[in-house]
């Protein structure tokens, strides 16, 4: 007689690097297997529905992939030749290697690396309280919000906006520069909500016909780093024609008219120049939004990734204070609400034990501060030895060939925590096998939403996998460092932050799942004021004086305009790199996680393309499905060409991240993309790279 097996539901949030950070039902078979993974209906937002790599989350799980046990390097380095250790002697050498380079080179010669490929609250942060309590190197995290913030910042003064479940109330759902059926499925549930139920118009603006230009009721195709001339289009064009609310500006902006005097030469025709648009779309865009107050602008992380960047975010979101938008239920703009939850971190963080004095690395600039830039180093010492959790720099950070030149240093000690032999664990002296997030206990917010979210541990990890948790606080011990946080169990963490942030406590929200705090309406619609002392909108904004948090190092923000403008700081084609290139986000990939499960490869067609213009294609000779090189100053890349004409002449999209082992001689495409810092506080501009094209 067969058994059947015993399936149990749990629940859990998605832990990866989404604003939709959505609440999952998780299948869990006999205690210890993970089955499929589904949206948990219930919940406002996440409404039933998840991206399929999620849904398939066994896959990952359970591969027989994953780092199982404590690894030391026995080969040359990137060589992948480990022979196994145990845990007592992987921490040792840590520790020994660290307070060796603490001992020669000073504490700054430690640099603590992370980001995104965990969300969750002490998983993620937890590094920084070992960082600021031994006062290592500390991190500028400008990989993916520093240009977007700071644009979305100017404007309203404070990183939050309307509910995105109003979106269903909207008239008009304007999805700027962010691809959602790739990036943020649940914007599309609301968006498709409001279109059936209210016939509300779907646009979407971006730089190749990507499947939610597809979805769209208008689809308006830009060149890269153009977006800025759009709207100020746009606005000239309510100005002109009346659709300007012009009450709403007197009562909530900086200088309506000065802004208005300014636009009167940025006509539809100098935007169609500048962007490929033709003029009459311009107008039928802006017309739309005349019709329809209650417009809702999601405006996203892609178009924000060039070097004017900054300045575009802050021109698209300058269109629904011109339009009066924020009046409406169902109006105005969100990019992220991450600034309404306002966390105490200080235990999960050691953010008592913070010394601002301690230097400031930037991780988009890895690359050149591991081959000893001095200025990426602040003048400081060499980095000597690094911890790595949750990213893959070997992989995602610009200026690959510096990236690889700088971990190959074999006076450099590197430790990576990982859940798989990643391309930079590939490069470690030591490996640690991690956990998964229904392995361990941990906490998140929804950047796209306004929940907080408990994902509570559900199954045993396999092999000798440990918690970021456990290992912060192991190393802790070996390096004498002493803080709380240090002797606390993750759960405990969780508790002591929610009762320290007015948020309950971890029982209560185990029980609820998640919490919903939204601001009430006037609040998000900003109608008691923006975030700024007088309560204004910014249409000219003091870009040395944006109020963000962690700022780093400035770009050149003195050359930044004063009133939303187009500003041709961009990499533009040249006559030696007659291309601009986008590394758009994959849909079955989530930047380089999910790379190594087989049903996500092969739904990305096993292999990496580049979509290239047929009369492109047709005047270099290029077949489709030929191999063609890429390239710039920082070096060459060989893949496949795939015709298309969903892309403007002389634009090229390749959709990202690929292992650089799936390129021809290991090169990835972030070996094209640069490593400076845009205006005004810098961020990786990956989307923003001139290129030519040839056949292999």
């Amino acid at each position: 007689m067969t058994v059947q097996p015993k399936i149990t539901r749990g629940f859990s949030a998605c832990p990866h690097d989404c604003p939709s950070t959505c609440a999952l039902d998780v299948e869990v078979i006999d205690g210890r297997t993970i089955g499929r993974l589904h949206g948990a209906g219930d919940n406002s937002y996440t409404a039933g529905v998840i991206c399929a790599k999620v849904a398939r989350y066994a896959e990952r799980v359970h591969s027989p992939g994953r780092v199982l046990h404590p690894l030391k390097r026995v080969g040359p380095k990137g060589a992948g030749e480990f022979e196994r250790i145990s845990w007592d002697e992987a921490l040792d050498i840590v520790a020994e290697r660290f307070l060796a380079a603490e001992r020669d080179f000073g504490p700054e010669s430690v640099w603590p690396y992370y980001y995104a490929g965990t969300m969750g609250l002490v998983m993620r942060d937890g590094i920084n309280r070992l960082r600021h309590v031994k006062k290592y190197s500390r991190q500028y995290s400008t990989i993916c919000t520093a240009l977007s913030w700071a644009g979305y910042i100017a404007g309203t003064g404070r990183l939050a906006g309307t509910d995105p479940r109003e979106m269903a109330k909207s008239d008009c759902i304007v999805l700027w520069g962010t691809n959602a059926v790739h990036t943020q499925v649940n914007v599309m549930t609301h968006a498709l909500k409001a279109r059936k139920e209210r016939g509300a118009r779907i646009v979407a603006v971006d730089v190749y016909m990507n499947a939610t230009m597809k979805q769209a009721d208008m689809a308006l195709l830009l060149r890269p780093g153009t977006d800025a001339a759009l709207a100020c289009a746009v606005m000239h064009v309510l100005f002109r024609d009346g659709h300007a609310d012009r009450d709403y500006l007197a009562q909530y902006t900086d200088c309506p008219d000065e802004l208005e005097a300014h636009l009167k030469s940025r006509t539809p025709e100098w935007a169609s120049a500048i962007t490929g648009l033709p003029a009459a779309e311009i107008e039928a865009f802006a017309a739309l939004l005349g019709e329809r107050r209650a417009a809702y602008f999601r405006l996203g992380y892609g178009f924000a990734r060039q070097r004017n960047g900054a300045v575009g975010m802050h021109a698209a979101l300058s269109i629904p204070a011109v339009l009066g938008a924020w009046r409406h239920e169902g109006g105005g703009a969100l990019h992220s609400n991450s600034g309404i939850f306002r966390w105490r971190k200080t235990m999960i963080e050691g953010l008592d034990a913070l010394d601002a004095s301690v230097r400031q690395l930037d991780q988009s600039q890895i690359g050149r501060v591991l081959t000893g830039d001095a200025e990426a180093l602040r003048h400081g010492p060499p980095v000597k030895a690094m911890l790595i959790q949750n990213t893959n720099p070997v992989s995602v950070a610009p200026e690959q060939e510096r990236v690889k030149q700088g971990f190959a240093r074999e006076d450099l000690f590197v430790c990576v925590h990982e859940q798989f032999m990643t391309e930079t664990a590939k490069m470690a002296d030591v490996v640690l096998p991690a956990t998964m997030f229904l392995e361990h206990d941990d906490l998140y917010q929804g950047g796209g939403h306004q929940h907080v979210l408990l994902g509570p541990k559900l199954v045993d990890p396999p092999g000798e996998c440990c918690s970021n948790h456990e290992v912060i606080c192991a190393l802790a011990r070996r390096l004498g460092a002493e803080h709380p946080g240090f002797s606390m169990s993750a759960r405990e963490l969780i508790d002591w932050t929610l009762r320290n942030t007015d948020r309950g406590t971890v029982e209560e929200l185990q029980a609820s799942r998640w919490l919903d705090v939204q601001p009430p309406f006037r609040q998000a619609h900003f109608l008691d004021g923006f975030g700024y002392e007088d309560g204004r909108f910014r249409f000219r904004p003091d870009w040395s004086r944006v109020p963000m948090t962690n700022a780093g190092p400035m770009g050149p923000w003195q050359a930044m305009p004063a009133l939303p403008d187009h500003w041709p700081v961009i990499e533009e084609a040249d006559a030696e790199h007659p291309f601009r290139l986008s590394t758009s986000p994959a849909r079955n990939f989530l930047n380089s996680t999910f790379t190594e499960t087989p049903t996500s490869q092969a739904k990305e067609g096993g292999r990496p393309e580049v979509f290239v213009h047929p009369d492109d294609a047709a005047a270099l000779g290029i077949a489709d499905g030929e191999r063609v090189v890429l390239g710039n100053r920082r070096g060459e890349v060989r893949l496949h060409a795939r015709v298309y004409d969903g892309v403007r002449r002389g634009v090229l999209i390749a959709e990202s991240i690929w292992p650089n082992s799936a390129f021809e001689d290991g090169r990835g495409i972030n070996t094209l993309t640069g490593a400076d810092q845009p205006a005004p506080f810098g961020g990786a501009a990956f989307h923003d790279n001139k290129v030519w094209l040839s056949k292999a």
